[in-house]
């Protein structure tokens, strides 16, 4: 079943969102490759196609090692990989995507506020949410990924 466009059946709908992407990757404290790496890591957990394909594009265009990007999802595993900012912030991306299980607990605020102090954590926070929003009109109106088989 072909899917609405979402933003051109909703322009206004779509600057919405856009504005809020518009200020997370353009007006916040926070480094671009760190940006690009919150996308990648709540697309993986929900799934997006569409916007994995395209934060992992940006991350290895910014310089990130394909290594690195292909472990993003284990990156406990791999933590030795990630920066102390990277990984707080994979971590806080999880707790905060995953809101419904993780409650946003106490000692995983306490954890990202450590690292970032309280504007970049709210800036952290905006990052994914715009990020979740964005996914869930990809996934619910199936954008495609642009990869080629």
């Amino acid at each position: 079943m072909n899917r609405a466009v979402w933003f051109q059946a909703s322009p206004e709908g779509a600057k919405a969102v856009g504005a809020l992407h518009h200020f997370v990757t353009k007006s916040t404290g926070l480094p671009s490759l760190l940006t690009h790496l919150v996308f990648l890591r709540v697309s993986q957990i929900n799934g997006c196609a569409h916007c994995i394909d395209i934060h992992t594009r940006d991350l290895i265009a910014e310089g990130m090692s394909v290594e690195k990007v292909v472990l993003v999802p284990v990156w406990r595993e791999a933590e030795y990989l990630f920066s102390e900012q990277e990984r707080a912030a994979l971590a806080w991306s999880e707790e905060v995507t995953l809101v419904s299980q993780t409650h946003a607990s106490d000692d995983a605020y306490a954890a990202a506020l450590a690292v970032f102090g309280e504007k970049d954590l709210v800036e952290l926070t905006l990052t994914i949410a715009a990020m979740n929003a964005i996914n869930r009109m990809g996934i619910s109106f199936r954008m495609k990924p642009r990869a080629k088989a």
